[in-house]
């Protein structure tokens, strides 16, 4: 079945995409700080951006990816208020992880206003305040 879908496609002349020439659009588990101490490191030893909308802290984490944790605090709402948070900061992440600089422990903690703020502004804000961030000499 799907072999005659892309006999017709073809036919019609698209093109079909393989998995492996997309890139890689995931937010795997090796990419999350996850523990207590990993935070509490980033806190300690990092140093600190803010924007707007973000609060950025990063460390030098001597490793081939960068990794990212996110903290949003019980004043910004209810758990439902919460978690759409969550799930757009974790969607910036997920799209644009591969553009953001190797090598660093990020945490991030949202403000109140990432709730109901345009995504696109949200992303171009991120993505401002990631490669500021990057660009400081490693610690």
């Amino acid at each position: 079945m799907v072999s005659e879908f892309l006999r017709d496609a073809a036919k019609k002349g698209a093109i079909a995409s393989r998995a492996s020439d997309r890139p890689q659009l995931n937010y795997p588990r090796a990419s999350r700080l996850i523990r207590r101490a990993e935070f509490d490191a980033v806190y300690r030893e990092g140093r600190r951006r803010s924007s707007q909308s973000f609060v950025v802290f990063f460390r030098s984490n001597g490793r081939d990816i960068s990794r990212f944790g996110m903290s949003v605090k019980k004043a910004l709402g209810k758990a439902v208020v919460r978690n759409r948070i969550r799930r757009r900061v974790r969607e910036i992440l997920r799209l644009h992880r591969q553009e953001i600089a190797p090598g660093w422990d990020i945490v991030i903690h949202p403000r109140a206003m990432v709730e109901k703020a345009p995504f696109a502004s949200l992303e171009a804000e991120m993505l401002q305040l990631l490669p500021s961030a990057m660009h400081a000499p490693k610690t």
